[in-house]
């Protein structure tokens, strides 16, 4: 098996999954977030969609088992292995705008919104077509009451993975996030792996 490919910590990166291939999210130290998003390779105005997944799932709280949908309703990525169980699709990738609102006391960070924009651009990709991401390891519970939402530090422990199968040909934008609140303030790497589907089928 390949070695996984680090993303330092407060950036993100942008790659090709080919249908039926295999993406391994590790959190390497624990209590760290990544931001993924995905998009059709062949048409990117196809995105992946919270709405479109909870509706579909009847439950905000994904794992193993679930499917993440498109905008055009079409499954994207299945989600085949879960050491954590806990991860968040309902908050927008964090920005310049967040750190303005949420921590007006630390310095400005473009976040994991304008690191995937980075990323992402060379694929076609604008600001303007980012979703809201499915936040890896996030812990965002919500009051059953009152509907009121925490950030918590992910229970994710030091090497626990989740793990997708591309339904569809994709370009995956990830991150290792750059809010204090998502990690506790201990800024991490994420590492990732891709397994093709030529392996897949041999193991």
């Amino acid at each position: 098996m390949t070695d996984p490919i680090r993303i330092p910590e407060r950036s993100g990166t942008a790659f090709h999954l080919p249908s039926g291939a295999l993406l391994e999210v590790i959190d390497p130290k624990g209590v760290q977030v990544a931001d993924l998003l995905a998009f059709n390779a062949n048409d990117v105005g196809e995105a992946i969609s919270s709405g479109r997944t909870f509706d579909y799932a009847e439950t905000i709280y994904l794992t193993t088992g679930h499917t993440l949908y498109s905008n055009r309703s079409r499954p994207m990525l299945e989600i085949v292995a879960d050491d954590v169980g806990r991860h968040d699709f309902l908050l927008t990738p964090c920005s310049v705008d967040t750190f303005r609102h949420f921590y007006p006391d630390k310095p400005l960070h473009r976040g994991c919104f304008g690191n995937l924009a980075a990323a992402l651009a060379p694929h076609g990709i604008t600001e303007d077509m980012i979703p809201s991401a499915f936040n890896c390891f996030m812990n965002v519970p919500v009051d059953g009451e009152t509907g009121k939402l925490r950030v918590l530090p992910p229970i994710s422990k030091a090497g626990d993975r989740i793990v997708f199968r591309a339904a569809m040909d994709l370009i995956i934008g990830l991150t290792a996030c750059s809010a204090y609140d998502s990690n506790g303030g201990s800024f991490k790497p994420i590492d990732y792996r891709v397994l093709s589907p030529e392996l897949v089928e041999s193991t």
